[in-house]
């Protein structure tokens, strides 16, 4: 077993807030050190913000957890200062291989179009992502002093006020107490804060399980996510396999719903099912064994008051499709820059409002599709097993019963189609880049388009002139001046201006799409920017 689990990243220390008179004020307390708090507070101090992240653990987590990234959880990373440390010890991967019982029935390509910086996924256990993440808040908490991380803190009570949120923290020490003007619980799945507010999951849980086995082995198995149906190995159930950085492989076996949870993780059985699957003269050491039930559900708002709520606090779907800790991210990129605006006064506090809105929709769309995926994969009656048996037999040979063949529709940014801070489009550019969209990389000059957004509000030109830079009611808006002929792909033209002849594009901090015209207006700017910070509502906008 690695070291990197036993290992203390961030102590318990006796902190001055124990030993004042009374309840200290933050600006913004985090509670959970996983990947969605530690990304919180890294977005945040990166913004100025200060933050206080509270964790009982000091640890990373055991076990490899989420291993699959997606390309925009990269992209992220990338503007979070860990990016480049992910995907250089991580497995890129964009094929995968779907099997039915020992036939391979179709392969298929997540990134065929080049003209990105990121992959479309990469694995890489959890304990490294959460390792990158400490060091670089601790590297910002040393340079700014706008992150601390207090390890041994357990946060025993939770009291909602109309202007922040009192908190009881229990330390081995003893119980001490501080205020927040803001509180983000990104404390998991079984969150604690939750339960203390007496909310709860709207959703479904599936009538199934699947062990989860992280192996030690060499093998020589390629690069890619394989997927079997009806497997001889698992006969009437599924399985998959991914590869890992360090001989670490992932398996998951179907197990079916009625069965002895603790007998199946015994490591003797465990064995003898990988042994049927890869081959009695293998050896392999097992790292780390979990079994898991299928759960598709979400609170029914993530806000409340001063207390949001991200990541599995605010929502579970299943593994397949990697779109937990995936979401996750995009859960605090599309909250950190609307807090801020809002603690520096350039915002209303209904601007959270859009949080609550985008991120609820977002989730809905996961557990649409993670849904789907569980009902395809284990089918709880004869007539479902028949149609997917037949789309199976049909996919092999005919490549339009593929798109309905579903071992986990794969993690994909959401569009905030319909959300209250898009502003204008522009019918001649491309749907992919409308309001709402996240922004597609594309080479630049000097390098890459989205290694030049984010954090702030942008004006992204392309072969049109504007002003350098504007301010409107206090917010700076900074030009990215881009030229479609600097582009010898075509990326760029084809991503960003259609049948247009130029483009003017307003981003958001997070990088998503504001708004979008052919020409520059300073006064239509004005008004965009106005909507996406929530000063002026999008009734009536072109």
């Amino acid at each position: 077993m690695t070291k990197i689990f036993e290992t203390p990243l961030y102590p318990y220390v006796r902190s001055s807030d124990q030993d004042a008179g009374r309840p200290v004020r933050h600006a913004v307390v985090v509670l959970g050190a996983g990947p969605v708090g530690l990304a919180t507070a890294i977005d945040l101090a990166q913004q100025g913000i200060s933050v206080l992240v509270l964790d009982e653990n000091d640890k990373v987590s055991w076990g490899s957890r989420a291993i699959c990234f997606a390309k925009r959880p990269l992209e992220i990373l990338d503007r979070l200062g860990c990016g480049q440390k992910m995907v250089d010890k991580g497995v890129v991967w964009n094929l995968g291989k779907v099997f039915f019982d020992e036939r391979k029935v179709y392969d298929f390509n997540l990134l065929p179009e080049g003209g990105h910086k990121r992959p479309a996924f990469i694995n890489l256990q959890q304990y490294y992502l959460e390792q990158y993440l400490v060091e670089r808040a601790l590297e910002i908490g040393r340079g700014t002093g706008l992150v601390e991380l207090r390890g041994g803190n357990r946060v025993s009570a939770v009291e909602p006020q109309e202007d922040g949120v009192k908190l009881t923290v229990e330390t081995p020490d003893g119980p001490y107490r501080i205020t927040a003007d803001w509180l983000i619980a990104c404390d998991g799945a079984g969150s604690p804060t939750r339960t203390m507010m007496g909310l709860d999951f709207q959703g479904r849980i599936f009538e199934d399980n699947f062990l989860i086995a992280d192996v030690v082995m060499k093998a020589d198995f390629p690069t890619e996510r394989w997927f079997w149906f009806d497997p001889p190995f698992n006969k009437g159930q599924s399985a998959l396999l991914h590869r890992q950085p360090d001989d670490v492989w992932r398996i998951d076996l179907q197990l079916g719903w009625d069965i002895d949870r603790e007998a199946e993780k015994n490591p003797a059985r465990v064995r003898e099912k990988l042994k049927a699957m890869l081959g009695e003269e293998v050896e392999f050491e097992l790292e780390w064994v979990s079994i898991y039930t299928f759960q598709c559900r979400r609170m029914e708002k993530f806000r409340h008051g001063r207390v949001i709520f991200a990541g599995d606090a605010a929502h579970q779907v299943s593994p397949f499709g990697a779109r937990g800790a995936n979401s996750g991210f995009q859960d605090t990129d599309n909250l950190a820059w609307k807090l801020k605006l809002i603690i520096d006064g350039k915002a209303p506090e209904s601007l959270l409002d859009s949080y609550d809105r985008e991120r609820v929709h977002a989730a809905d769309e996961n557990i649409l599709n993670s849904s789907r995926s569980t009902d395809f994969i284990t089918p709880k009656s004869h007539a479902s097993r028949v149609f997917r048996d037949a789309v199976l037999e049909l996919a092999e040979h005919h490549a339009f019963a593929r798109p309905l063949v579903n071992s986990g529709r794969l993690s994909l940014p959401a569009t905030y189609d319909g959300s209250p801070l898009n502003g204008p489009d522009c019918a001649a550019m491309p749907v992919r880049t409308r309001p709402g969209a996240p922004a597609s990389d594309a080479p630049v000059a000097g390098g890459w388009l989205l290694d030049r957004l984010g954090d702030r509000f942008q004006l992204v030109t392309i072969d049109i002139e504007a002003p350098a830079t504007l301010t409107i009611d206090g917010i700076p808006v900074e030009r990215v001046a881009l030229s479609a002929a600097n582009d010898p792909t075509g990326a760029l033209a084809a991503r960003y201006l259609g049948e247009a002849k130029s483009a003017v594009y307003l981003m958001r901090p997070d990088q998503h799409v504001a708004a979008r015209w052919e020409t520059f207006d300073a006064g239509e700017v004005t008004k965009a920017l106005r909507i996406a910070t929530a000063r002026s509502d999008n009734a009536g906008r072109g």
